[in-house]
């Protein structure tokens, strides 16, 4: 068993405490902070997300939080999705790329006010990024992270353990729209927002002293419909099809490759940074695309993370960028980056650590 050391760089969450409680088995690193990946049970935890309702700890999705006159060009220097219909009390998903259309992060973006904004981020430092530009172009916008960490509630029961904390209003709360509240004196943001496809809502607490007493507001609410702890859970985001900044893209993918490009506005201004860059893409047509991959084994092995090289013949085509057993299909599956010319249907080869295991490419999401 290995130990995680106490360093500056690493830091924990507001709820840290409560999921130590809760019976944490795992840590992962992501935005120098601590996020939980089990509580020792995956599968009782993915059928708990799939069929009740689930809490995370996901402070680790850090706000990169833009204010002042120029926080609204910022917002829309930094991505080439179109904000400009974008009202206060609404989120949207936003591609961030470079000045070449390389993806760099894709965070929710929320529109706190005209001048106030908060790009809830994916694992990479786009806090230095924003600041920088911010900079460079000489706008009036103070770029920060402010103390605000979200805890997570997924799974179909997630709307009446919510209902049943905040009242009834929640249940005609839109996709990726919020309201800012409280209860019991914990100020917060909800959103129904959540990295899963079961539905949900993510809590953003405003106060980090008040971590454990949030989560255990929630809990307690959430015994009647059997709440229990869990994660972003990684067999259920492969199976509906959720990208992972970073774990299924490299230093040079852009969004068209990874399904992204209906959240790319090719009229915004010029300014934007990779509009050029991904306007010559779009037009030239991306070299690689992803699409999911089910090998032919039909016992469960560990995959992971890592990425395989994929043949098809004995050419190399692409990258198989994740694994993992599905519970639903009983099979292995991951996404695979693969050479824009390969298609649903095709037969390949993954080599996993010297292995050849024979697999058939598909249309993603897989459910």
């Amino acid at each position: 068993m290995f130990g995680i050391t106490p360093s500056a760089r690493l830091r924990s969450s507001p709820y840290y405490d409560a999921t130590v409680a809760a019976g944490v088995t795992a840590f992962t690193s992501y935005n120098h902070m601590l996020m939980p990946t089990s509580f020792g049970d995956p599968e009782g935890e993915y059928w708990r997300l799939l069929n009740g309702v689930a809490q995370w700890d996901v402070a680790v999705e850090r706000q990169v939080e833009l204010t002042g006159p120029d926080a609204g060009r910022l917002a829309q220097i930094l991505t080439a999705r179109d904000l400009s219909r974008c009202v206060p009390g609404q989120g949207k998903y936003v591609p961030l790329c470079n000045h070449d259309g390389i993806l760099i992060n894709d965070p929710i973006l929320l529109k706190l006010a005209d001048d106030h904004y908060w790009l809830s981020i994916a694992d990479s430092n786009i806090w230095f990024w924003a600041q920088a530009i911010a900079a460079e172009r000489g706008l009036k916008v103070t770029v920060a992270e402010p103390d605000v960490s979200p805890l997570a509630v997924q799974g179909p029961k997630a709307e009446d353990v919510v209902a049943s904390i905040f009242g009834d209003w929640v249940r005609a709360l839109k996709y990726f729209w919020f309201k800012e509240t409280s209860i019991e004196g914990i100020p917060l943001v909800l959103a129904r927002s959540g990295w899963s496809k079961q539905g949900g809502f993510e809590l953003y607490l405003r106060d980090g002293s008040k971590g454990t007493a949030l989560w255990d507001l929630v809990r307690e609410a959430g015994r009647p419909w059997d709440i229990g702890p869990g994660n972003p859970n990684f067999c259920e985001r492969v199976e509906t099809g959720l990208l992972s900044y970073g774990g299924d893209t490299d230093a040079h993918t852009n969004p068209y490759e990874v399904r992204l490009g209906k959240y790319i506005d090719l009229h915004v201004p010029d300014d934007v940074i990779g509009i050029a860059a991904l306007r010559r893409i779009h037009a030239q047509g991306p070299r690689r695309h992803q699409l999911g991959v089910l090998l032919d084994d039909t016992e469960p092995m560990a995959l992971g993370n890592l990425w395989h090289d994929i043949y098809q013949a004995d050419r190399r085509v692409g990258s198989m960028t994740n694994g993992v057993w599905s519970w639903r299909l009983q099979r292995n599956i991951g996404f695979a980056l693969v050479d824009a010319q390969c298609a649903v249907g095709a037969r390949v080869t993954v080599l996993q650590r010297g292995l050849a295991r024979p697999g058939t490419l598909a249309a993603l999401p897989f459910i």
